[in-house]
């Protein structure tokens, strides 16, 4: 857990990190507040409202991305591209890739928890912080930033969007209810010209969906579709 009296030297190096110079450092400070420690704080903020802010943010700047730069991709393809980043999963990636976690700051009990690793912490740290720098710099600052950090991740994704949609959303319900990440079984049958998959998907060990098809991936698909259903 980050001392709540960090010095600025060390957020202005997370600042460098995330590619962007604050000429308020207070507001990447209160990006990285958790209610848990606001709850042990009196008078602090939370992140919360930055949150709020930054998830939005993040949806136009990477539709705006996913928009100019595919611009042969469909309305359904580039929903999907947008799903396969914007997630809890995806975003809690960024924030360990960026090092938000150990300048979080968390309540005794969270902290114990190793709260700055859990998935759904890091991401909506992650929006926070991209709040904040929208809010510090203007629409340019966040959008050199999701380019920075999340566009690479659309590149990766824009090669295998088949595989996305139903599985993503999955891991991101996942994620959110603080549950483990899904765990897929398939078996096969008939001639090798003419396979019929069938896949299970369980979560923490309770299995939530079966699904059938012509391929692995995609009787995976089917699965994590009920399953979506089951816990969403």
């Amino acid at each position: 857990m980050a001392d709540p009296a960090a010095p600025d030297d060390e957020l202005r190096a997370l600042a460098a990190r995330l590619g962007h110079d604050f000429s308020d450092l207070a507001l990447l400070r209160r990006a990285l507040a958790h209610r848990s420690w606001c709850a042990e704080t009196p008078g602090s903020t939370s992140n919360e409202r930055l949150e709020f802010l930054g998830d939005a943010v993040l949806g136009w700047i990477v539709a705006d991305l996913a928009f100019h730069r595919y611009e042969k991709l469909p309305e359904g393809s580039l929903t999907d591209l947008r799903k396969s980043v914007v997630n809890a999963t995806a975003l809690a990636e960024i924030a360990e890739e960026i090092g938000l976690g150990p300048h979080l700051l968390l309540g005794r009990g969270e902290a114990a928890a190793n709260g700055a690793e859990k998935p759904s912490i890091l991401s909506d740290a992650f929006e926070a912080v991209l709040g904040a720098v929208y809010l510090d710099g203007g629409e340019a600052a966040a959008h050199a930033m999701v380019a920075r950090w999340v566009a690479p991740r659309m590149s990766t994704s824009v090669d295998r969007l088949g595989e996305l949609d139903h599985k993503t959303l999955l891991q991101e319900l996942c994620a959110r209810a603080g549950r483990g990440m899904p765990s897929y079984s398939v078996s096969s049958t008939g001639p090798d010209h003419a396979k019929s998959f069938v896949a299970r998907v369980s979560i923490d060990g309770e299995q939530l969906g079966q699904g059938s098809g012509r391929s692995k991936k995609a009787a995976e698909q089917a699965a994590a579709a009920i399953a979506t259903n089951a816990i969403g």
